[in-house]
């Protein structure tokens, strides 16, 4: 594993959203939903593709909180142009489970 330096880490925006629409992202190549989410007022609404499909429908997305990387450049996927990336893990069966906080914290919160 490769070691990084605490200002490697620093460089990463991790901040916390809020998801406020989800729909079926029909012109992916693989399973993917579109969510728009909410990084407070600082960073706005910004848009992703997600391949979390297997555990989640777009209704049940509505209102959750996620982390997502909002420094990375935007991202042509097919017909989207992505603008932040929702942070997951793969469990045993490969299927995405959402990084999320465990409690309430104001949107747009960066993770340290």
């Amino acid at each position: 594993m490769d070691t990084i330096t605490f200002d490697d880490f620093l460089k990463v925006e991790l901040r916390v959203g809020k998801v406020v629409s989800a729909e079926v992202f029909a012109q992916a190549r693989k399973p993917a939903y579109v969510l728009h989410v909410d990084f407070g007022p600082e960073l706005g609404v910004r848009k992703s593709s997600a391949q979390i499909t297997d555990l989640y429908r777009p209704e049940d997305l509505v209102g959750r909180l996620v982390v997502g990387v909002v420094n990375f450049p935007r991202k042509q996927i097919g017909p989207l142009m992505s603008e932040c990336l929702v942070t997951g893990f793969h469990n045993e069966r490969g299927e995405v489970a959402l990084c999320v906080p465990d409690r309430p914290v104001p949107l747009g919160t960066r993770l340290l």
